[in-house]
């Protein structure tokens, strides 16, 4: 694969050359032409500069959806430091474990997460803190974000990152044990770009919107990092609350590329939406990722949106983070396509051994996409990628056309008296009962069987379902051991930031859903 940067910031200088007075951003009312982002951008830049930021420093990034967010990252990017985006939802802990591990001194927060990082000098290295919004007090350890930007000269910054060069570190959410920091080079991203453009072929005449959560991998590279290399304007959307406003935008701001996670998908499949809006909206290619989207979901939206393609894709930070992504040409219900260009991917058994066609097994995948390895974690990178081969923990298989389907997540699997039993095949029928919202099935360990299949079942609003009935309907679809022994019906299913179910928190309060449920009979 040929590539045309060595880096984002000369993505930055050639959008401003040639679209110097088109938009780059769209931002509540106002917008941000492709000449005035640089002149931010290297503004920024020389601010860390002159705050003895090196190639090579790790830079924390704690900062809610906004222009500046993106203005920080390019900014760092540009003087050859790494750019470590933040979880905003993380406590204060889990963000002091983050900024210890990779030493940091020096962190760009949200002023209104400031309650989350309380204290955080005390337990990192961290003096310097340049805050986003608004402060009482300016001072050497606390530094105003729009002071810089207003401050500041822009002159040129030399050492500019290289290709292999490493662009940032992206936190897994850290499943098992302590998060891992995927450390991501510029190639890395670029290769995504580069097979996602060709699939879609965006242009400079392209809007994305941007209201997922900038620190996430897939908002990075697909709605942050992609309309930057074709010149396309985004429009930043600071909070997914209310929808309606994301909805409005869509329409006002003509978008085109619509960029969502399942359950936005769910929710736009079900809402009423004013007639007008299916008229008039401008989108042609709507976007799903994440997260697994449900087949039940997709046959809906598909009927309700028939004028755009909504494309399921697959992929993991580590892999920066696309591997896979439907066509429009040939959409498999089902699947989430074929390998992105430039990708290859095998299914393979516990020896690593590659399988026949449609036999489930690991995914693995190789390519210019696979992360140069875990931060500071050399045992777990030798672990994860073995001759080039990323083990991504997946299970999945290829059909006979090349396309990929998830099965299920490696440590998900169910296995009932040898039986392997995937608890997303389960959650796909649920999903066709009426009322049923969401579902997650895990394994519980059982005496006779080795594991049982439970069901953690959140319902539509105002609606109830009788568990027999239910059941019922769950065998005529599925063989009598996939059936779930016990299904709870709970109000909310605990998600991460992208509206991904934490199976791991169903079965850490197991026992106490149990005993809940006991009481209550």
């Amino acid at each position: 694969m040929k590539y045309k940067y060595n880096n984002f910031y000369e993505m930055i200088e050639e959008n401003a050359k040639k679209f110097k007075n088109k938009p780059a951003y769209f931002i509540d009312n106002k917008k941000v032409t492709w000449s005035e982002f640089k002149k931010l951008v290297d503004t920024f830049a020389r601010a860390m500069h002159l705050m003895d930021v090196k190639k090579g420093d790790k830079i924390p990034i704690l900062v809610n959806n906004s222009l500046e967010f993106i203005i920080a990252m390019q900014g760092i990017q540009k003087i050859g430091a790494v750019a470590v985006p933040i979880n905003t939802f993380l406590k204060e802990e889990e963000i002091a474990f983050i900024l210890n591990d990779i030493e940091a001194t020096m962190l760009v927060a949200s002023k209104k997460l400031e309650n989350n990082i309380k204290n955080i000098r005390k337990k990192t290295n961290v003096k310097k803190i340049i805050w986003e919004g608004d402060i009482d007090k300016v001072d050497e350890e606390n530094i105003s974000f729009s002071e810089i930007i207003s401050t500041f000269d822009s002159h040129e910054v030399i050492d500019t990152p290289k290709l292999d060069d490493l662009a940032s570190i992206i936190y897994t959410s850290g499943t098992t044990g302590k998060p891992k920091g995927a450390m991501l080079t510029y190639k890395n991203i670029f290769s995504n770009i580069l097979g996602v453009n060709e699939i879609i072929n965006i242009t400079n005449k392209d809007r994305f919107i941007a209201y997922l959560p900038m620190f996430h991998s897939f908002t990075m590279t697909v709605n942050l990092l992609l309309p930057m290399y074709s010149g396309s304007a985004v429009v930043i959307i600071k909070s997914i609350m209310p929808f309606s406003n994301i909805i409005k935008q869509t329409l006002l701001k003509k978008v085109t590329i619509f960029t969502g996670v399942p359950d936005v998908y769910s929710a736009l499949s079900k809402a009423k939406l004013p007639f007008y809006f299916h008229w008039f909206n401008k989108v042609r290619f709507y976007v799903s990722g994440a997260a697994a989207l449900p087949a039940e979901v997709l046959k809906r939206f598909q009927k309700k949106f028939k004028r755009a393609k909504l494309l399921e894709g697959y992929g993991l930070s580590e892999t920066s983070p696309v591997v896979a992504v439907n066509r429009a040409e040939l959409q498999k219900p089902g699947s989430v396509g074929l390998p992105l260009p430039g990708v290859e991917i095998k299914i393979v058994n516990d020896n690593l051994e590659e399988v026949s066609v449609g036999e489930a097994g690991e995914i693995i995948v190789k390519g210019d996409n696979v992360m140069k390895g875990y931060y500071k974690r050399e045992d777990a990178t030798s672990q994860t990628i073995i001759n080039g081969w990323l083990l991504t923990g997946d299970i999945g298989k290829i059909d006979e056309d090349g396309y990929l389907y998830i099965l299920d997540r490696k440590k998900d699997l169910i296995i009932s008296k040898g039986v392997n039993i995937y608890p997303r095949e389960i959650e796909e029928i649920c999903l066709k009962y009426k009322g049923i919202k969401e579902c997650a099935v895990i394994g519980m360990k059982d005496e006779n069987a080795g594991e049982i299949p439970i069901a953690f079942i959140e319902l539509e609003d105002n609606v109830k379902v009788n568990e027999l009935e239910l059941k019922k309907f769950l065998k005529q679809h599925l063989a009598n051991y996939k059936i779930p022994k016990y299904i709870y019906f709970i109000e909310d299913l605990p998600k991460n930031a992208t509206g991904k179910v934490l199976k791991r928190k169903l079965r850490k309060n197991l026992e106490k859903y149990i005993n809940k449920t006991k009481n209550n009979l």
